[in-house]
Parts: structure tokens; C-alpha cells; sequence
């Protein structure tokens, strides 16, 4: 039945998403996040990277994380020569998040995830009305 594989797509979107989300509280949890000795690597950003697979058992395509991948943009550097991890000159290696980036990335997760939820309601809707008219 089609209506089955809609849900079970919406819930693997569902499910990314919220993996996604997961990952962008990490990132907003550590953008302070330091070295403790001079020339300490801070916290890097991570990215979610998905990938479309098809479940064999229903037939389904379905999203899934396909990979959690740090961040390659350089580190900004701060003058902080009080930070234990500041170098010579004084300045500090910051992570590389910016925070308006993870609140519009939080905010695409949060409006995917309700496209998905909404998907699953309707189907749901749908199969009860069959069940209903079927009595």
C-alpha cells in the first residue's frame, strides 16, 4: 500500500532531522569552546551530510545521516593573551561556529521535520478513512 510508504519515508525524515538537530546543539553547546594549552585545536563544527536509500523491505525511498563531517573553514582568532590558550602574540583560535548560522540551520531542520510530521498525519488521516469506509 502506498499510504505505508509514505509513512515510513516521512518517519526516516523525520528521524534525519532530528539526528540534525542533535548536531546543531553540540555545535551551540561548544562555540566557546577552547584549547587549554597554547596551539590547542578548538571545537570544530560538524555538518550532517544525508544520503537518499531505498528500503528494500517496503519498497520505500528513505532518508538517513549518511555522515556527521567536521567543518573545514579556518578557525577565527581572538586576542584574548589572558586565554591559557593563546599563542605568542596573544591570540586565541575560536571555533569555527557561527551561531545565526546554526539558528537558520536549526530553523530549516525544525520546518523539515514539520513538513514530515504533517505527511504522516495526513497519511494516517487517510488510512483510518479506508479502514472507516471498509466497516
Amino acid at each position: 500500500m502506498d499510504l505505508t510508504k509514505a509513512l515510513t519515508t516521512s518517519a526516516s525524515g523525520m528521524e534525519a532531522q532530528t539526528q540534525r538537530l542533535r548536531v546543531i546543539a553540540e555545535n551551540i553547546a561548544n562555540q566557546d569552546s577552547t584549547g587549554s594549552t597554547p596551539g590547542a585545536t578548538p571545537y570544530r563544527r560538524k555538518t550532517v551530510e544525508f544520503e537518499n536509500v531505498l528500503d528494500r523491505a517496503s519498497g520505500a525511498a528513505q532518508v538517513r545521516v549518511k555522515s556527521v563531517l567536521p567543518d573545514p573553514s579556518p578557525f577565527p582568532q581572538k586576542y584574548d593573551p589572558s586565554n591559557p590558550a593563546a599563542d605568542p602574540a596573544g591570540y586565541v583560535s575560536t571555533p569555527n561556529v557561527n551561531s545565526f548560522v546554526e539558528m537558520m540551520d536549526m530553523r530549516e531542520a525544525e520546518r523539515s521535520y514539520s513538513a514530515n510530521l504533517n505527511v504522516m498525519q495526513a497519511s494516517r488521516s487517510m488510512l483510518t478513512r479506508v479502514i472507516d469506509i471498509l466497516k
